[in-house]
Order: C-alpha cells, then sequence, then structure tokens
C-alpha cells in the first residue's frame, strides 16, 4: 500500500485533503497520524473555504517541513533545503494539475457560498478532489525518497 493509497482512503472518509495527505506521511516522521490530521484540519478546502492554495498541496508542504524542516537555531541549510523541496513540489503538481490553486483546480472560489454549494452539487468533491490528494501523495512520496529525510 503506498502514501497515496492511505491518503485517497484518508479523504474518503471525509477527512479534509490538508489532513489525509499531512496524516498519510505523520507516522513515519515520527507524528501520529490522529494529531497530524488535527493540525492539517484548516488547511482543507482551499485553507478552510477561502479560494486559496489547495489543502493537498498545504498537506503536503507541512510534510516536507517536518521531513526537512529548520528545528536548530544555525541550521539554515535545512531552510534552504525544504524551501527547494516545496518549489520542487509545487513546480510537478502544477505541471500535472495546471495550478496550485484551489479555485483555480475546481473552478469554483470556495469563499462564495453559492459557488461552494454549486461545488458540492457539482460532485467536484468526489470526483475531482481525491485525485489531487492521489497527485499530491505521489509526487510527495516520491521527492522523500528521492531526498532523504531528519529522524525524528
Amino acid at each position: 500500500m503506498t502514501k497515496a493509497d492511505d491518503a485517497h482512503r484518508s479523504f474518503l472518509k471525509r477527512f479534509t485533503c490538508s489532513a489525509s495527505v499531512f496524516s498519510a506521511f505523520a507516522e513515519d516522521l515520527g507524528l501520529s497520524p490522529e494529531v497530524a490530521r488535527m493540525i492539517a484540519c484548516g488547511f482543507g478546502a482551499g485553507i478552510s473555504k477561502t479560494g486559496n492554495i489547495c489543502g493537498a498541496v498545504s498537506g503536503a508542504i507541512m510534510v516536507i517541513g517536518l521531513a526537512h524542516g529548520k528545528a536548530e537555531e544555525g541550521d539554515d541549510a535545512a531552510t534552504e533545503k525544504t524551501r527547494a523541496l516545496v518549489r520542487q513540489f509545487i513546480a510537478e503538481f502544477t505541471r500535472k494539475n495546471g495550478s496550485i490553486s484551489c479555485t483555480d483546480l475546481l473552478g469554483y472560489n470556495l469563499s462564495i457560498p453559492d459557488d461552494y454549494e454549486a461545488a458540492r452539487e457539482s460532485g467536484i468533491f468526489i470526483d475531482k478532489c481525491p485525485l489531487l490528494v492521489r497527485d499530491a501523495a505521489d509526487i510527495l512520496e516520491v521527492l522523500l525518497n528521492d531526498n532523504g529525510r531528519k529522524q525524528p
């Protein structure tokens, strides 16, 4: 079973897109999936239905930070590595999906109640969002495998 399978299954259980991606990788990085889902919850639906960055992308960025982020004063190399990996992730996700903006990806601005309702009625959260969660986790798994990770 891949991390993408785990993230996809979590999303189908109605966890947010961000929580689904973040929690799929959390345990390997020393964080329980339950805590990861709580931390990431507010980033789903384009950062809490504000039409911003896709939650699956936000979840992936949190994983990159947990795997490589700066934890010690003076470890500026960790900051630079994290930023480089985030840029690489964003470039690949954008190449595959055209954007990292939830509004652009879905074609609905979730911050507008009528748009949110239209998106829900269209089935896009069932048809498209699981694919975005899977793409984010697939890209992230390759990125982490290619770049190692810090030990928790």
